[in-house]
C-alpha cells in the first residue's frame, strides 16, 4: 500500500497511524502477531515477538499471513531482515511435538531430526528426556512435561502438546441462560479454548471474562478449581456462578484466608495458595485434593511463582487462563505459554467497544506544576525517590476536586498507589478508601454500595486494579501508579 496507515522498522516495532482511513482494518490484521505497547492518541506502537508469533502459530496463522499482512500494509519496503526472521521464528512452532503412544506413553516426536539433536545437546533439556525409542522420538516421563515445555521455549524450541488431558471428576454444570446469551465472542473464546484443550483467553476488561469461565465449566462438565486474586474477586465469581449456571451455593466452596472449603467447585485465591507454613507452601495440595477436570486461572497474568511451579505438574489437567493482558512484570509470559498454554482467543479493545459491549474510553493526560518546596525537593533526592515525589504532588488535590465538579453526579473512582496521598484525598473528597488493610466484608460493602449509587465516590489503592465489577463508574482518576505500568494501565481503564 503506497500511503499504507503502518510503519514497519527494522527492530521488529510497527507504528500505526490512528487516523489513517485503513487503521482499524490494518489493526485487525496485526493483532495476532504483534503486541501493543504504547497507544497514545495518533500513532500506536506494536512489536512482533517470538511469543506473539509463536501465538499466532498456534492459533493457525502461518508466516505467509504475516508477511501479507506487513506488506499489504506498509507505507515503505518492509526490512527484509525482519521478514526471513518473521519466517524463520513461525517455523520453530511445532517442529517439536508432545503426543500419547499407546506403547510408551508421553514421547516428544520431532519433525526434523536435526533440531533432535540440537536439543539433546542442551544441558537443561537432556536430563528431562528419557529413552530414545528410534531416531525421531524420545520417551518423556509425564511429570517432566511442564517443565520440558518450559525448557524447549527457552531454547526456542517451542513444543505443540497434543498429549491429550484427563477428563477429572465428573460434575453436572449448565449454564442457566435466563434473560441473558452468551455474547459472539464470549462463545467463540469457548471454543477456541477447547479446541486447543488449554490456553488463554484475552478479553477487555467489562467484556465477561467470568462468563467465559462459566461456559468452559459447563462444557468440561467436570470439578472446577478456579484460582483468583483476592476475596472479594472469589466471592465475585461465586455470585456470577450461582446466578448464571446450575450450581448451587452449597456446590461452590471458598479456599481464602478465611475459609478452607473444598466442594465440586472451589475457588481458592492466589494469596492463600502462596502462603508459607513451616517454609513449605502447603497450600499447593488443593491441587491434588480432587480429581479436577478444569482449573481457571482467573488474571493469569498476575500467577504468582510457586503456583507455577506447581502448574508445570498439572499439565494433564485442563487449563484456562483469562486475562485483559498478556504482559507481565516479571517478564514471565514465556511461561504462561508454556505451562497454562498459547493465547487460544483475543478480543481487541475497540472490537468490543464498536459492538457497544463495553463503554467507550476517553483517555486525557492532565499535567500539573510542583510546587516551589517540592522543585527543590525533587532537584535534590535520590533519582529512585523522584518517581514518588511527583506522583504525590500536593498540587494533583485541587485538579481532581475540579474534574469531579465537571462530572456532578456521577460515580467517580479515584485510583492511586500511595497510601498518605490517598487518604488526603479522601478527607478531601469526602469518599472512603479502600486499601489493601480494609477487611475483605468491609470491602464489599463499599463496592456494593458503590454498584447502588448510595456512595458517589469512591477513592482506592492497587488492591481494586484487578477482578473488581465496578460498571457503574463513569469517571476514573488516576492519581499515581506502578511506574507506567502496561498491565496496570490496562486494568484501571478496565
Amino acid at each position: 500500500m503506497a500511503d499504507g496507515p503502518l510503519i514497519v522498522q527494522s527492530d521488529k516495532t510497527l507504528l500505526l497511524e490512528v487516523d489513517h482511513p485503513a487503521a482499524a482494518e490494518a489493526r485487525a490484521a496485526i493483532a495476532p502477531f504483534a503486541e501493543l505497547e504504547r497507544a497514545p492518541e495518533h500513532v500506536h506502537t506494536y512489536r512482533v515477538t517470538p511469543l506473539a508469533l509463536w501465538n499466532a502459530r498456534a492459533a493457525g496463522h502461518d508466516a505467509e499471513q504475516v508477511v501479507d499482512a506487513l506488506a499489504r500494509f506498509s507505507r515503505y519496503a518492509v526490512p527484509q531482515p525482519l521478514l526471513v526472521d518473521v519466517v524463520d521464528t513461525m517455523g520453530r512452532y511445532g517442529r517439536l511435538r508432545l503426543v500419547k503412544s499407546p506403547v510408551h506413553g508421553l514421547v516428544l516426536v520431532s519433525l526434523d531430526r536435526a533440531v533432535l539433536e540440537e536439543i539433546l545437546r542442551q544441558k537443561k533439556i537432556a536430563p528431562l528426556l528419557g529413552a530414545r525409542i528410534d531416531p525421531d522420538t524420545m520417551i518423556v516421563h509425564p511429570s517432566e512435561r511442564g517443565h520440558l515445555k518450559q525448557a524447549l521455549l527457552k531454547v526456542g524450541w517451542p513444543a505443540e502438546d497434543l498429549a491429550g488431558y484427563v477428563d477429572g471428576e465428573h460434575h453436572v454444570i449448565t449454564l442457566n441462560e435466563d434473560g441473558w446469551v452468551l455474547r459472539d465472542y464470549q462463545r467463540d473464546a469457548v471454543t477456541g479454548f477447547l479446541a486447543g484443550g488449554s490456553g488463554v483467553v484475552v478479553l477487555p476488561c467489562g467484556a465477561g471474562k467470568t462468563l467465559v469461565g462459566a461456559a468452559a465449566m459447563a462444557q468440561a462438565q467436570a470439578t472446577t478449581l478456579i484460582l483468583v486474586t483476592n476475596t472479594v474477586a472469589g466471592r465475585q465469581w461465586k455470585r456470577e456462578l450461582v446466578a448464571r449456571t446450575s450450581l448451587t451455593e452449597e456446590e461452590i466452596g471458598e479456599y481464602s484466608g478465611e475459609r478452607k472449603e473444598i466442594r465440586p467447585v472451589t475457588i481458592a485465591t492466589y494469596q492463600v495458595m502462596t502462603r508459607k507454613s513451616r517454609g513449605e507452601y502447603r497450600h499447593l495440595e488443593l491441587f491434588d485434593a480432587r480429581n479436577w477436570g478444569l482449573i481457571v486461572y482467573d488474571e493469569v497474568h498476575l500467577l504468582p511463582a510457586p503456583v507455577f511451579r506447581m502448574t508445570a505438574d498439572l499439565q494433564s489437567r485442563r487449563r484456562l487462563g483469562l486475562t485483559a493482558t498478556l504482559v507481565r512484570e516479571d517478564g514471565r509470559e514465556g511461561d504462561v505459554f508454556s505451562l497454562i498454554g498459547p493465547k487460544r482467543y483475543d478480543a481487541p479493545w475497540r472490537d468490543i467497544e464498536q459492538q457497544g459491549w463495553i463503554a467507550p474510553a476517553d483517555c486525557i493526560e492532565v499535567r500539573v506544576t510542583l510546587t516551589d518546596a517540592e522543585r527543590l525537593a525533587y532537584a535534590t533526592a535520590e533519582p529512585d525517590e523522584r518517581y514518588k515525589l511527583c506522583a504525590t504532588a500536593r498540587t494533583k488535590a485541587p485538579v481532581v476536586r475540579a474534574i469531579l465538579d465537571a462530572h456532578p453526579g456521577e460515580p467517580a473512582l479515584v485510583i492511586g498507589a500511595y497510601l498518605d496521598q490517598l487518604h488526603e484525598l479522601a478527607a478531601d473528597l469526602d469518599a472512603p478508601v479502600i486499601e489493601g488493610c480494609t477487611k475483605n466484608k468491609d470491602r464489599e460493602t463499599l463496592y456494593d454500595a458503590f454498584r447502588r449509587g448510595e456512595i458517589p465516590r469512591l477513592v482506592v489503592s492497587k488492591v481494586a486494579n484487578f477482578s473488581i465489577d465496578l460498571p457503574e463508574a463513569s469517571v476514573a482518576v488516576q492519581v499515581s501508579g506502578t511506574f507506567g505500568s502496561r498491565q496496570e494501565e490496562a486494568q484501571r481503564l478496565g
